[in-house]
């Protein structure tokens, strides 16, 4: 297909939604990091969307079939540099998750295993859709998304872990995956969380805090509850309009934690309210249906299922993301897509939306 029938079928109108939370991201993480010493974080955001945006264009260049053919050796790749994060990487508040590539530039091997997994799940069941998965189908998708997800574990980084299991449970659904399987393991699933969470054997005691705090934080409101309580009282002092932008109290006091990466949600409510905040999950909103329909259009089944993994990914981002800030889940450190403050959650999320575009140039392609 020639180059320029191609990019005028790209999506420029999901890039537009993508755009608008782009600059609203960079104008809240001036306004969050104003009076400290985080202040000039907008301008290397303004930097990593650079990037991402042009590794989008570039990405969508190149004929998605060549990225599934090539899903395995990609994933192993993948599995060593996880297991050399473990080995050699930079140990930062008692984890290991980058790998020092020197120069103030730090490599997180567990955000880019999150695209190749998208692409091994879509390459994995191509071929298996419609004849209705086997038990060894499934412990074989089980362990390929299985592996990468405890390494990321040892590092610890658990909120990162939980987002490869959208990929995989797209995968299974899409996959034809039967209603009976999936009582089965989801019933599997409750036993083995609830006899993990009553020992404690298998959960860090930092994420054991992090559960007491979200079940009921005012148990102690200036240790593990503190977060939650601080995003509450940031969340609802912002009423219906907000205070304004660098007005927000619980912002700009330095009492709401990292509000430029997992609390920035509740920094924009502060200072924006309710009305900004519909605005901001209408711009989601909009941003998913329009992938979703470029998986409906898509050409082929990888295609298919490599959008909807990427749907399933940045849903699970937002709605774990947000619960967190409103205080219906655990903080898990996971980033809100393209308003969270950070290089790594920026460029997978712009080369993921590359694929999408990718896809969508070649849906009249046979």
């Amino acid at each position: 297909m020639p180059r320029l029938t191609s990019y005028r079928d790209f999506d420029w109108v999901l890039l537009g939604f993508v755009a608008l939370l782009s600059i609203v991201s960079v104008l809240e993480i001036k306004s969050a990091t104003l009076h400290t010493k985080f202040h000039g974080f907008d301008h290397k955001q303004i930097g990593f969307l650079a990037v991402g945006v042009v590794l989008m264009f570039l990405i969508s260049a190149i004929d998605y079939h060549r990225l599934v053919d090539i899903a395995h050796w990609a994933y192993g790749i993948g599995i060593l540099a996880l297991v050399a994060v473990l080995a050699v990487g930079t140990k930062v508040m008692g984890g290991r998750r980058w790998i020092n590539l020197g120069g103030g530039v730090h490599f997180q091997p567990s955000e880019w295993v999150k695209l190749i997994l998208i692409l091994m799940v879509a390459r994995y069941f191509w071929g298996r859709t419609g004849k209705g998965l086997s038990w060894a189908d499934i412990g074989k998708a089980c362990a390929l998304v299985g592996i990468p997800m405890l390494l990321v574990l040892k590092q610890p980084d658990l909120g990162t872990a939980l987002t490869y299991l959208p990929i995989l449970l797209c995968g299974l659904f899409l996959g034809g995956i039967r209603f009976k399987q999936t009582a089965l393991i989801v019933l599997g699933l409750v036993l083995v969380a609830g006899v993990a969470y009553k020992s404690g054997k298998h959960l860090k005691p930092y994420q054991q805090a992090r559960i007491n705090a979200f079940l009921n934080p005012d148990t102690d409101p200036r240790g593990s509850g503190y977060q939650i309580r601080q995003s509450l009282i940031a969340v609802g002092s912002g009423g219906i309009w907000g205070k304004g932008a660098n007005k927000g109290t619980q912002t700009q006091g330095d009492f709401l934690p990292i509000p430029y990466t997992d609390f920035i949600f509740a920094a924009f409510c502060e200072e924006h309210g309710f009305a900004g905040a519909i605005g901001v999950l209408l711009l989601y909103f909009l941003v998913l249906m329009r992938l979703i329909q470029n998986a409906q259009t898509a050409s082929d089944i990888p295609g298919t299922f490599i959008v909807m993994g990427v749907v399933a990914v940045i849903l699970f981002q937002i709605a774990v993301n947000i619960g967190m800030v409103i205080g219906l889940m655990p903080v898990t450190g996971i980033p809100l897509p393209l308003m969270s403050y950070g290089g790594s959650s920026i460029l997978f999320t712009f080369l993921a939306l590359g694929i999408v575009m990718n896809i969508r140039m070649r849906r009249f392609v046979n």
